[in-house]
């Protein structure tokens, strides 16, 4: 697990980059279905996205076993009362951040950072 100043950090980082680049999606079949069940426009999971903050933070640094490129983190959000997984990555240089995964939570989500 992190600590906070290191999610602090990350977010930092990939915002910064997020702003510069923009933000390439995962085109993988829950994360669609996802958009559609919560009838949520691209723009609204831009919005979603934009609104991480270090309380959201459940878990990373994770090994990108797929690219190898960079670390993935994971948080969660709620909209309309679901539970969102939210697994991103600050990417390759010079390139768009990218959301691996954005989809209703599967299990329940661990909020270490979250004032109870």
């Amino acid at each position: 697990m992190a600590t906070k100043n290191e999610v602090e950090h990350f977010l930092s980082k990939f915002f910064v980059k997020y702003k510069i680049f923009g933000v390439l999606y995962r085109n993988r079949p829950k994360n669609a279905q996802t958009l559609l069940d919560l009838e949520m426009s691209p723009s609204e999971r831009s919005k979603v996205i934009e609104s991480i903050k270090v309380a959201d933070y459940c878990e990373g640094p994770l090994d990108d076993q797929l690219y190898g490129l960079a670390s993935m983190w994971v948080f969660g959000k709620t909209y309309k009362k679901h539970e969102l997984y939210i697994k991103i990555s600050i990417g390759a240089m010079s390139n768009p951040v990218i959301c691996i995964s954005f989809h209703i939570a599967e299990h329940s989500m661990t909020y270490p950072f979250k004032d109870k």
